[in-house]
């Protein structure tokens, strides 16, 4: 899906994209050791890490984004998972990287009706 179309559902970012945006951007920082969601990290997937990348350097949405806060509160707020409060200080991320998600362009023109050369 997401090598085929830039946004969940075509060209234009919705709601399902910013939905999904904000578990993926604790995925790897978070879910991966902690919630040892440990197969594999968002970034080992080629389109969902530039999809990622992608709506992060959206006009005001990278900006929402405290990773620092992020970390902190759920390393240090599941006592039960992690007792001693142990916060990891990686994996280091660049989110600002470049992605090139902006040259999938999904044709939404519908041709002619009958097909290629119709009247």
């Amino acid at each position: 899906m997401l090598h085929e179309k830039r946004y969940l559902t075509g060209n234009d970012i919705t709601e399902a994209d910013i939905r999904l945006f904000t578990t993926l951007v604790r995925f790897d920082s978070v879910y991966h050791t902690h919630f040892k969601c440990n197969r594999r990290r968002i970034i080992d997937y080629k389109n969902i890490w530039g999809y990622l990348r992608d709506i992060y350097q959206t006009a005001g949405i990278g900006e929402t984004v405290n990773m620092e806060h992020i970390v902190n509160h759920y390393y240090q707020s599941h006592t039960h998972i992690n007792p001693h409060g142990i916060v990891p200080i990686g994996p280091v991320l660049d989110f600002n990287s470049v992605h090139e998600r902006g040259k999938m362009l999904v044709d939404t023109t519908v041709g002619p009706v009958g097909g290629a050369g119709a009247p």
